[in-house]
């Protein structure tokens, strides 16, 4: 039998384990965390609808036509016109033909990689993937060819070398330790090239990227039958859920083979009337993008000169590379006292040697607020802390 106290002794040693951190306030540049006030910047509710009242009448609007479960999968019961409703505007706003709802980003990377690809076919990953595709692509029991984080000539490669039957290059769009966007023009001409699908993890550039939120693919300009794009609803998008877009014939079979779609419960219908009032604040308020961009620019110049690398992003994303374990969670401790929440991301989040903190930004955030957090980090390098963590 496993000895999970050994284990978990041995996580706490290795600067590894995690702890639960209790949230009693709505999400908003500032949090109550464990019955303190912190300005945090921590969460992925960059566009700061989580608490939108606009958002929170539509969940009350259709918990009072709906009730609150959705009773069954939406094969059986489940899927409501609230859901409908929503999966036609999702479509239409990413300006593809076909949209499909799934419970989460996961659920659905779970759910498209295995009923896409198989034995006998190939799946190939970026190296800095999250989880969720690659435990999809495990799931599938297609063979995994990794390539180098962004190494397009090594994709090609692979590619070139490639007799599978049926290839899906998978990726995320913007990578969510590191911030920076993979090159997806590249990667599309590649699948064009080498007859390859392209399945596009957007989970964090729905909403903050491209026109009026549209994501990655507005961003980059990209139109292609090739393209299977997921999108989550429950970071910039403000709620719960995610969906996958494509072409009408492939959205269909995965509405018949993806079993995390087909086995689990539809999601509360008052949620689906919450995101469809999500997309209209999205493409309406493109403030928030604005702001989040003048936030950006201002962060990026300020954390020049500290003794942390920070790694290049043009999104909201921003990670100070600490190096080891223990000292990113001092550095965050460090954070703590002084009223600032900046998580320290360790791994197997993020390649040994590679703890961060990861800084994100929201368009609740204010200058102000920016100018504090650098205070900080300015304070804390000039002190006895960042001689004792070198």
């Amino acid at each position: 039998m496993p000895d999970f106290h050994a284990s978990l002794a041995q996580l706490k040693e290795q600067g590894l384990l995690r702890t639960r951190r209790i949230v009693s306030s709505p999400q908003n540049a500032y949090l109550d965390i464990d019955g303190q006030r912190y300005l945090a910047f921590c969460s992925n509710d960059y566009l700061g609808l989580a608490n939108h009242p606009e958002l929170v009448a539509a969940a009350q609007q259709g918990m009072a036509q709906f009730g609150i479960g959705a009773g069954a999968s939406a094969l059986v019961s489940g899927h409501s016109s609230a859901h409908e409703a929503l999966e036609n505007e999702l479509a239409a706003f990413v300006q593809l033909p076909r949209a499909l709802h799934f419970s989460s980003g996961y659920m659905a990377n779970l759910g498209v990689i295995p009923a896409l690809v198989g034995v006998g076919d190939a799946v190939f990953s970026d190296r800095l993937n999250h989880a969720c595709l690659i435990d999809g692509a495990r799931l599938s029991r297609a063979e995994i060819k990794r390539y180098p984080h962004g190494d397009v000539a090594a994709l090609e490669r692979l590619l070139a070398s490639s007799t599978h039957t049926r290839k899906l290059v998978a990726t995320d769009a913007v990578f969510s330790m590191d911030g920076d966007i993979a090159p997806l023009a590249a990667l599309l001409a590649l699948c064009e090239k080498y007859d390859a699908w392209l399945l596009i993890d957007d989970a964090h550039g729905f909403g903050v990227l491209g026109e009026q939120g549209r994501g990655s693919l507005s961003h980059c300009g990209l139109v292609s039958e090739r393209i299977i794009y997921m999108g989550t609803l429950g970071k910039a998008a403000g709620v719960h859920g995610a969906f996958v877009a494509g072409q009408a014939d492939v959205i269909e079979w995965l509405l018949q083979r993806a079993r995390t779609y087909v086995f689990t419960t539809g999601t509360p219908p008052p949620l689906a009337c919450a995101l469809s009032a999500s997309l209209r604040v999205i493409a309406r308020d493109s403030w928030r993008r604005r702001r989040i961009q003048e936030l950006r620019l201002q962060l990026t110049a300020g954390l020049q000169g500290l003794p942390w690398q920070l790694l290049p992003s043009e999104t909201a994303i921003h990670a100070l590379i600490v190096g080891d374990n223990h000292t990113a969670v001092a550095l965050m401790e460090a954070l703590k006292v002084r009223g600032i929440w900046v998580p320290a991301i360790r791994p197997p989040t993020v390649p040994k040697g590679t703890a961060r903190l990861r800084i994100t930004l929201s368009a609740l955030h204010t200058s102000d607020h920016v100018a504090k957090l650098l205070a900080a980090l300015h304070a804390l390098a000039a002190s006895d802390f960042a001689k004792e963590s070198v």
